[in-house]
């Protein structure tokens, strides 16, 4: 991230903090004149951050929902904000790639036409929860408010629907985490799928109550309850 020398000195307790996530890079007269970079106290915590900062989940201490509006907007990295933590997205794996693109394929086809979109990530979506603001991103969003949006072509809304593909390291944060914004945010479908156990968990929720819960095995087909039709084969998904 490049910031003036004088955004830096009206900032500065900010952009100590956006430091922890990567590097902020000072400009005088238009040149880089000097770096902000995060400190730890040992080599020791030098590898624990490196190993946290590629699987996912390298998360920091609590940071304002403007300033992480602030690092997210001025840096090419990808982040979410949960429950004022912020998350680095790391580069996804093939194996997940390749899921998403099969749900959304379908996803895709069976909209086509409806007042509803399938659209996948990046695409932040911000819920409030406890009356503080999270942002995410799910593998597969289905919006049915397409007037939610704004004039920067950025997306206010609820999703009616929305899709996390499991991996190792987010596992908890999507089952727990993040089963709690959907759950307090408005959704009304979650579905988690597991490639590991090729399984697909879907939890309907209404009025802030889980209506139902669904497990899916492989050589099932994952249903719908909020979008009655939409059927997904398993075995398609999961080969």
């Amino acid at each position: 991230m490049e910031v003036s020398s004088t955004e830096v000195q009206n900032k500065f307790g900010c952009y100590l903090k956006l430091a922890q996530f990567e590097e902020i890079i000072i400009t005088k007269n238009g040149k880089k004149a000097a770096v902000i970079k995060g400190y730890t106290e040992t080599e020791k915590d030098l590898s624990i951050m490196a190993d946290h900062a590629e699987v996912y989940d390298w998360r920091s201490e609590k940071m304002s929902y403007e300033d992480f509006l602030k690092l997210s907007e001025e840096s090419e990295n990808r982040y979410e904000y949960i429950d004022g933590e912020v998350y680095l997205l790391a580069s996804p794996t093939y194996s997940h790639q390749n899921i998403v693109m099969e749900l959304a394929n379908v996803m895709y086809n069976w909209f086509k036409g409806k007042e509803c979109r399938p659209l996948t990530a990046p695409f932040d979506v911000t819920l409030t929860k406890d009356g503080n603001k999270n942002v995410v991103q799910p593998d597969i969003v289905v919006i049915c408010d397409i007037e939610n949006i704004n004039e920067r072509d950025r997306y206010t809304g609820v999703p009616t629907m929305v899709v996390e593909v499991l991996s190792e390291t987010t596992r908890q944060k999507d089952m727990v985490r993040k089963l709690n914004v959907y759950f307090f945010g408005g959704i009304k479908e979650y579905w988690i799928v597991s490639p590991l156990r090729k399984e697909v968990y879907v939890y309907c929720f209404t009025e802030q109550d889980i209506k139902e819960y669904r497990v899916y095995k492989e050589v099932e087909k994952a249903e719908s309850m909020v979008f009655p039709g939409l059927e997904i084969p398993l075995e398609q998904i999961f080969t």
